[in-house]
């Protein structure tokens, strides 16, 4: 007798690698061309499997880039969580805020970049309600906890992020000609601002 389970197990195992192929494929593509000019059915015919089952697994276009983009972004998730100070822990509550912006504006203005050129190519909503743009809130939304900041530290940690989000940046360092320290200054000096202004005793 045949344990279903056994067919479970068969129908993950290729989920698994169909997964993988396709964003191994995509990631091929994206290299070559730029996220821009990757479209579903070369994606599909690139990894070898139907377009269907790229739909299917994905969803659609953002969702296959925001895949893509969460295995883009585990090095830096590693590098601010569990990485050296001051991005990574053992330095104050305020120096690593004041990193983690710094290098967010340092990678968006980068051309070569993965994660910036992904992001960029997905709704503003959806890039934000990823995992990658809900664990760079909950990580500022953190540190401004442990800073001692008073209030309300969720939309604290939206209007922080809001400074060194890619339409902010882009527009400052691309259309305004402000050069990446300038912004990486103003980031600093909002940090330092906020936590004065929020926190109970002296920062």
């Amino acid at each position: 007798m045949i344990d279903p389970s056994d067919d479970a197990a068969i129908e993950r195992a290729d989920a698994a690698r169909n997964r993988a192929r396709l964003l191994e494929a995509a990631a091929l593509l994206v290299a070559e061309r730029g996220a821009e000019h990757v479209t579903m059915r070369e994606v599909a015919e690139t990894a070898g499997v139907g377009k269907a089952t790229l739909f299917r697994r994905f969803g659609d276009r953002d969702g296959l880039l925001l895949a893509l983009l969460g295995e883009a972004e585990a090095e830096f998730q590693e590098a601010y969580t569990e990485g050296p100070p001051p991005l990574g822990p053992g330095a104050p509550a305020r120096d690593r805020l004041e990193a983690f912006g710094c290098a967010l504006i340092e990678r968006i203005v980068a051309d070569a970049d993965l994660g910036a050129a992904l992001s960029r190519q997905v709704l503003h909503r959806r890039r934000h309600a990823s995992d990658t743009g809900r664990a760079f809130h909950q990580h500022v939304s953190s540190l401004l906890r442990e800073a001692g900041v008073d209030g309300d530290r969720d939309l604290l940690a939206h209007a922080l992020l809001a400074f060194a989000n890619f339409e902010t940046t882009d527009y400052l360092y691309a259309g305004c000609g402000f050069p990446v320290g300038r912004l990486q200054a103003a980031w600093v000096d909002l940090v330092r601002r906020m936590i004065r202004a929020g926190s109970p005793g002296p920062a």
